[in-house]
Protein backbone atom coordinates (compact mmCIF):
# COMPACT_ATOMS: atom_id res chain seq x y z
CA UNK A 1 0.00 0.00 0.00
CA UNK A 2 1.38 3.39 -0.98
CA UNK A 3 1.28 6.24 1.57
CA UNK A 4 -1.21 8.17 -0.57
CA UNK A 5 -3.65 5.26 -0.25
CA UNK A 6 -3.67 5.23 3.55
CA UNK A 7 -5.93 7.18 5.90
CA UNK A 8 -3.19 8.50 8.16
CA UNK A 9 -0.72 9.81 5.56
CA UNK A 10 -2.87 12.66 4.17
CA UNK A 11 -3.96 13.62 7.69
CA UNK A 12 -0.33 13.82 8.88
CA UNK A 13 0.79 15.62 5.75
CA UNK A 14 -1.93 18.27 5.93
CA UNK A 15 -1.62 18.66 9.70
CA UNK A 16 2.14 19.24 9.33
CA UNK A 17 1.47 21.99 6.81
CA UNK A 18 -1.20 23.57 9.00
CA UNK A 19 1.13 23.46 12.01
CA UNK A 20 3.95 25.03 10.00
CA UNK A 21 1.59 27.79 8.80
CA UNK A 22 0.34 28.53 12.32
CA UNK A 23 3.85 28.39 13.82
CA UNK A 24 5.16 30.80 11.19
CA UNK A 25 2.36 33.25 11.94
CA UNK A 26 2.70 32.83 15.74
CA UNK A 27 6.47 33.39 15.56
CA UNK A 28 5.77 36.95 14.36
CA UNK A 29 4.32 37.58 17.83
CA UNK A 30 6.83 35.53 19.82
CA UNK A 31 4.52 32.56 20.18
CA UNK A 32 3.86 29.12 18.79
CA UNK A 33 0.86 27.12 17.65
CA UNK A 34 0.86 25.22 20.95
CA UNK A 35 0.76 28.45 22.96
CA UNK A 36 -2.04 29.80 20.76
CA UNK A 37 -4.06 26.62 21.21
CA UNK A 38 -3.74 26.82 24.99
CA UNK A 39 -4.66 30.51 25.04
CA UNK A 40 -7.81 29.75 23.05
CA UNK A 41 -8.86 27.08 25.54
CA UNK A 42 -8.59 29.10 28.75
CA UNK A 43 -12.01 30.27 29.94
CA UNK A 44 -12.57 33.92 30.94
CA UNK A 45 -13.08 32.82 34.56
CA UNK A 46 -9.97 30.66 34.44
CA UNK A 47 -9.61 26.97 33.69
CA UNK A 48 -8.54 24.33 36.19
CA UNK A 49 -5.10 23.11 35.17
CA UNK A 50 -6.29 19.48 35.28
CA UNK A 51 -9.10 20.23 32.80
CA UNK A 52 -7.04 22.08 30.21
CA UNK A 53 -5.37 19.04 28.63
CA UNK A 54 -8.57 17.01 28.20
CA UNK A 55 -10.35 20.11 26.88
CA UNK A 56 -7.72 20.28 24.13
CA UNK A 57 -7.64 16.53 23.52
CA UNK A 58 -4.25 16.10 25.20
CA UNK A 59 -2.84 14.57 28.34
CA UNK A 60 -2.61 17.14 31.16
CA UNK A 61 0.94 16.12 32.01
CA UNK A 62 2.14 17.02 28.52
CA UNK A 63 1.33 20.68 29.21
CA UNK A 64 3.47 21.22 32.31
CA UNK A 65 6.52 22.61 30.52
CA UNK A 66 4.65 24.86 28.11
CA UNK A 67 2.45 26.26 30.91
CA UNK A 68 5.59 27.13 32.86
CA UNK A 69 7.01 28.88 29.79
CA UNK A 70 3.75 30.78 29.31
CA UNK A 71 3.79 31.85 32.96
CA UNK A 72 7.42 32.97 32.67
CA UNK A 73 6.50 35.02 29.58
CA UNK A 74 3.62 36.70 31.42
CA UNK A 75 0.82 35.17 29.33
CA UNK A 76 -0.89 33.29 32.16
CA UNK A 77 -1.01 33.27 35.93
CA UNK A 78 -2.00 30.46 38.25
CA UNK A 79 -4.26 31.03 41.22
CA UNK A 80 -5.98 28.83 43.77
CA UNK A 81 -9.72 28.48 43.20
CA UNK A 82 -11.70 30.77 45.51
CA UNK A 83 -14.09 28.04 46.68
CA UNK A 84 -11.76 25.02 46.60
CA UNK A 85 -8.12 25.79 47.39
CA UNK A 86 -7.05 22.35 46.08
CA UNK A 87 -7.88 23.47 42.53
CA UNK A 88 -5.39 25.61 40.63
CA UNK A 89 -6.97 27.78 37.95
CA UNK A 90 -5.09 29.17 34.98
CA UNK A 91 -6.00 32.75 34.06
CA UNK A 92 -4.95 34.91 31.16
CA UNK A 93 -2.97 38.05 31.89
CA UNK A 94 -3.62 41.19 29.81
CA UNK A 95 -0.68 40.13 27.61
CA UNK A 96 -2.20 36.64 27.32
CA UNK A 97 -5.58 38.10 26.33
CA UNK A 98 -3.91 40.16 23.62
CA UNK A 99 -2.06 37.10 22.31
CA UNK A 100 -5.32 35.07 22.45
CA UNK A 101 -7.00 37.70 20.24
CA UNK A 102 -4.20 37.32 17.68
CA UNK A 103 -4.55 33.53 17.84
CA UNK A 104 -8.33 33.69 17.43
CA UNK A 105 -8.05 36.04 14.45
CA UNK A 106 -5.48 33.76 12.82
CA UNK A 107 -7.69 30.68 13.25
CA UNK A 108 -10.72 32.56 11.87
CA UNK A 109 -8.77 33.79 8.83
CA UNK A 110 -7.42 30.31 8.14
CA UNK A 111 -10.85 28.71 8.39
CA UNK A 112 -12.51 31.34 6.22
CA UNK A 113 -9.82 31.00 3.56
CA UNK A 114 -10.05 27.20 3.48
CA UNK A 115 -13.82 26.89 3.81
CA UNK A 116 -14.39 29.34 0.96
CA UNK A 117 -12.74 26.82 -1.39
CA UNK A 118 -15.18 23.99 -0.68
CA UNK A 119 -18.90 23.50 -1.06
CA UNK A 120 -21.05 23.02 2.04
CA UNK A 121 -21.59 19.41 0.96
CA UNK A 122 -17.83 18.77 0.75
CA UNK A 123 -17.29 20.30 4.20
CA UNK A 124 -20.15 18.23 5.64
CA UNK A 125 -18.62 15.05 4.18
CA UNK A 126 -15.21 15.94 5.61
CA UNK A 127 -16.67 16.57 9.07
CA UNK A 128 -18.66 13.34 8.92
CA UNK A 129 -15.57 11.28 8.09
CA UNK A 130 -13.42 12.98 10.73
CA UNK A 131 -16.10 12.62 13.41
CA UNK A 132 -16.53 8.93 12.65
CA UNK A 133 -12.77 8.38 12.58
CA UNK A 134 -12.50 10.04 15.99
CA UNK A 135 -15.32 7.85 17.32
CA UNK A 136 -13.61 4.71 16.01
CA UNK A 137 -10.29 5.68 17.58
CA UNK A 138 -11.94 6.54 20.88
CA UNK A 139 -14.15 3.48 21.27
CA UNK A 140 -12.77 0.56 19.29
CA UNK A 141 -9.74 -1.63 19.63
CA UNK A 142 -8.27 -1.64 16.16
CA UNK A 143 -5.34 -3.92 16.92
CA UNK A 144 -6.98 -6.67 18.97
Amino acid sequence: MRPEETIDFPIRKVWSRIARLYNTEAAKYGGSMAIGQILLNIDPDGTPSTKLGPKMGQESRSLVRILQTMEDEGLIKRAADKSDKRIVRIHLTPKGKQMRDVSRDTVIKFNQAVQSRFTPKQLEGFRTVMTELDRILEHEQLFA
